[in-house]
């Protein structure tokens, strides 16, 4: 029942994804999530987001930041980052996905989803066929209805982990 929202991996946080290993394995692009998985919720860039764009770069990675919110968000975040972005993505829905796919050139057999959420980054990237990491939340302090959310992924992560054990 639960499987659509599960992710293919679970890590702590996006700053201890192994990258070069991701490319080795054949993806060629990246998707994030914006808050809570690269940075704080509404924070702009720090140095460790910059840093980490400037090595996606260098190993020959494209990246699009997918993002629920509006332009003035999005382009704060990106200001020294300068990649691709797509805002208002109205995440879950696949279209978004399937728009920054095309958008680094690339499909669903190359193209990985970075997020912190079950029930818009991953439920979105399964729905259009991608492989998706979650990483926990950066930060603490969130919108209410996301507050609310995440009492439900407990829920979920609590089947996949169990789901994991049996794996």
């Amino acid at each position: 029942m639960f499987h659509r929202f599960y992710p293919d991996r679970l890590v702590k946080s996006t700053y201890q994804i192994d990258f070069k290993k991701l490319y080795d394995e054949g993806f060629r692009g990246i998707i994030f999530d914006i808050d809570n998985t690269l940075v704080p919720h509404g924070a702009p860039a720090d140095e460790r987001a910059e840093k980490l764009f400037k090595e996606l770069r260098e190993i020959g990675f494209e990246s699009v930041l997918l993002s629920n919110n509006d332009h003035d968000r999005v382009d704060l975040f990106n200001k020294n980052i300068r990649t691709k972005v797509l805002c208002n993505a109205h995440k879950p829905l696949a279209s978004g996905y399937r728009q920054a796919m095309n958008l680094m050139g690339t499909d669903e057999k190359n193209t990985v989803v970075i997020g912190d959420q079950l029930f818009t980054d991953m439920w979105g990237a399964h729905k259009a066929g991608l492989y998706r990491i979650l990483v926990m939340p950066i930060h603490p302090k969130e919108e209410i209805q996301i507050v609310l959310k995440r009492r439900l992924e407990k829920i979920v992560l609590f089947f996949f982990r169990r789901h994991q054990k049996k794996a």
